[in-house]
C-alpha cells in the first residue's frame, strides 16, 4: 500500500454560543482542517488539524513531495520525514504530522479490518467517561442562546448538561473574570453539584501568588486537580509546594524534554495528553508509558476537536492503563459534526470507543461541503481576541479582567 494523494479541506462548524477563555474567545464556531490521505488501493484515511484555513491547506499540500509513494505503515519513518525535531526548529509541522498519523492509522485499520485501538495494543475499556467543559459564554448573537456570565447562569448550564448528557465531572474554564469572582462561581458550582467531581483551569494567566490564594480556597472541594494555574514549570512547582491539590497541565509538559524535566523535579502531577499537541496518538502512548513508570496520572486533553480527532482521543483512552480521570471535550458545545450520523451520542457522561475499521468514523460529504462553504464565507477568527475588547490581550500574569457586569452581546458573523 502506497500513498498517492493528500488533501486538506478547511471547515467552520457552529457552536451553541461563543466560548470565552483567558486569551480571547471562540467566536461561535470552530475552524478545523480535515485531512485525507489516499492510497493506491483506493482507501482514504482521515486526519484533523486545528484551525488553519489557507495556511493549513498550504502546509498539508506542501507535504506531498514527502509522502507520495510512501508506505503508511512506516509511521516512525514518516514522523521523522515530516517533523524531524532538529529540522522542525524552522517550521511548525508537529500538528500536521499528527493529522497524517491519524490518517495512516486509519488506513492500516481499514486494510487490516480492525479498530485503531487493536493496533495500539487492544482496548481496556469500551466507553470513555468525559467531563462537562463549562465556559463563560457570550449569548448567541442571533438567538441569545444560553449566556453564561452570572453564577445563576453557570449553575443552570451545569445542571442542563448533567440532565442532558449525564456528566459526573465538571471543569470550569476560568481566567476571564477577576479571580475572586471566579472563586465565587466555582464554590457555587460545588454547592450545586455535591455528588460530582470538579476541576478549574485559568489557562496559566495567574501569578503564583494568585494561584496559591485561589488553590487554598478550594482545597476542601471535590477536586480532581487544579489545571494550569500559572505558566511555566518553575511557577507550577512553586504553586505545588504551597497548595494541597494535584496540579495538571496541557501547556507546560507537551513534549518529552519537558516530561523528563518534570520527572526529575516534579512540578505537575497529572499530564493531560493531546493527540494533536504531542504529534499523534503514538507519542501520547509513549508519554503515558513514561508517566506510568514514574507514577504520574494522565488525562486526555481536548483542543476543540470534531469527530475525527475525537475518535483518536477515544482510541487513545481505550488503551491507557493509567487513565484515571474523565477525558476533556469541547464536543457538547458543537451543534453538528462532519462525520456520518452527525455528532456522537453521550450516555451517562461517556462516549463509546468506535468499533469499525480504522478510526471507525467516515466523512459525511454533504456536511463537509456545507461547513466548507461556511468557512469560505466567514473565514478565520482571531482566537486570541475578545470580540467586545478590541486590541486587548492578557498580561502574564494578568490583571486585565473582563467585567462580569458587562451584559453586552457581540456582533459577530455566525454560521
Amino acid at each position: 500500500m502506497r500513498i498517492v494523494d493528500i488533501r486538506a479541506t478547511p471547515v467552520s462548524v457552529p457552536l451553541e454560543a461563543p466560548l470565552r477563555h483567558a486569551n480571547g474567545c471562540h467566536w461561535g464556531r470552530f475552524v478545523r482542517t480535515i485531512v485525507e490521505v489516499e492510497t493506491d488501493e483506493g482507501l482514504v484515511g482521515l486526519g484533523e488539524l486545528g484551525g488553519g484555513g489557507e495556511s493549513a491547506t498550504a502546509a498539508v499540500a506542501a507535504l506531498k513531495p514527502y509522502l507520495l509513494g510512501h508506505d503508511p505503515a512506516r509511521l516512525e519513518e514518516l514522523r521523522f520525514l515530516i517533523a524531524n525535531p532538529t529540522a522542525s526548529l524552522y517550521n511548525n509541522r508537529l500538528q500536521v504530522a499528527a493529522a497524517v498519523e491519524f490518517a495512516c492509522l486509519d488506513l492500516l485499520g481499514q486494510q487490516w479490518e480492525v479498530p485503531v485501538s487493536e493496533i495500539l495494543g487492544g482496548r481496556l475499556r469500551d466507553r470513555i467517561p468525559f467531563a462537562a467543559y463549562l465556559f463563560f459564554r457570550y449569548p448567541h448573537p442571533t438567538n441569545g442562546v444560553r449566556e453564561v456570565r452570572t453564577i445563576e447562569q453557570l449553575i443552570e448550564e451545569a445542571r442542563t448538561l448533567k440532565r442532558r448528557y449525564g456528566f459526573q465531572t465538571f471543569k470550569l474554564k476560568g481566567g476571564v473574570f477577576p479571580p475572586r469572582y471566579e472563586l465565587a462561581c466555582f464554590r457555587a458550582l460545588a454547592e450545586a453539584l455535591p455528588e460530582d467531581r470538579l476541576r478549574f483551569d485559568p489557562n496559566g494567566v495567574w501569578s503564583v501568588e494568585q494561584a496559591v490564594w485561589f488553590g487554598r480556597q478550594i482545597e476542601d472541594l471535590a477536586n480532581d486537580y487544579f489545571e494550569d494555574p500559572v505558566f511555566g514549570l518553575h511557577g507550577m512547582r512553586r504553586v505545588r509546594e504551597k497548595v494541597r491539590l494535584p496540579l495538571a497541565t496541557n501547556t507546560v509538559v507537551v513534549n518529552f524534554e519537558q516530561l523528563a524535566a518534570n520527572v526529575l523535579d516534579t512540578a505537575v502531577d497529572v499530564i493531560l495528553l493531546d493527540t494533536t499537541f504531542w504529534g499523534g496518538i503514538r507519542p501520547c502512548l509513549k508519554a503515558a508509558a513514561i508517566c506510568e513508570a514514574f507514577g504520574f496520572s494522565v488525562g486526555v486533553h481536548s483542543s476543540g476537536e470534531l469527530g475525527i480527532q475525537l475518535a483518536t482521543m477515544l482510541h487513545l483512552g481505550a488503551v491507557l492503563p493509567n487513565l484515571t480521570f474523565a477525558a476533556d471535550a469541547h464536543y457538547h458545545h458543537l451543534t453538528d459534526d462532519i462525520i456520518e450520523g452527525g455528532k456522537m451520542t453521550y450516555a451517562e457522561g461517556t462516549l463509546a470507543v468506535p468499533t469499525g475499521p480504522g478510526l471507525g468514523v467516515r466523512l459525511d460529504r454533504e456536511r463537509v461541503a456545507r461547513y466548507h462553504e461556511h468557512y469560505l464565507r466567514l473565514g478565520n477568527y482571531p482566537y486570541d481576541q475578545d470580540p467586545l475588547r478590541p486590541g486587548w490581550a492578557p498580561l502574564i500574569p494578568n490583571d486585565r479582567w473582563a467585567d462580569p457586569a458587562d451584559a453586552r452581546v457581540p456582533e459577530i458573523r455566525v454560521c
